[in-house]
């Protein structure tokens, strides 16, 4: 996924029921202020849920794309901080899958929840 190695994803750990990612909180992926700017947390969500949603697939299937996402940010996480995204399903299917990511900084306080919609191809 060339975004998310764009912006400096990395997959710690990746399995069907849990996939599991750091990102480095540079400033280029920042607010003024040098806080994580949303759509970079929205980002980072979605790649590690794709990530889940893809090694989920039913045999055949062409592929997978977000079609929802929902995040409520819970606090910031700032310039030089790592955050770590863990994403597990709630529901996988035939034709959709739902994925939750819990983002949490360095110090274990949460940043973000997202709950986003994977369709199947």
């Amino acid at each position: 996924m060339p975004f998310s190695k764009l912006m400096g994803v990395a997959v710690t750990g990746a399995a069907e029921d849990r996939v599991v990612g750091t990102l480095v909180v540079r400033p280029d992926l920042c607010t003024v202020g040098g806080i994580l700017h949303g759509g970079a947390i929205m980002a980072f969500a979605d790649a590690l849920g794709a990530i889940g949603a893809v090694m989920s697939l039913p045999e055949g299937a062409g592929g997978t794309t977000t079609i929802e996402s929902k995040t409520s940010f819970l606090g910031p996480a700032r310039e030089g901080d790592t955050v770590t995204g863990e994403t597990i399903p709630v529901q996988v299917g035939k034709r959709l899958s739902v994925w939750q990511t819990k983002i949490t900084r360095s110090d274990g306080r949460n940043v973000a929840l997202v709950t986003q919609t994977q369709l199947v191809l």
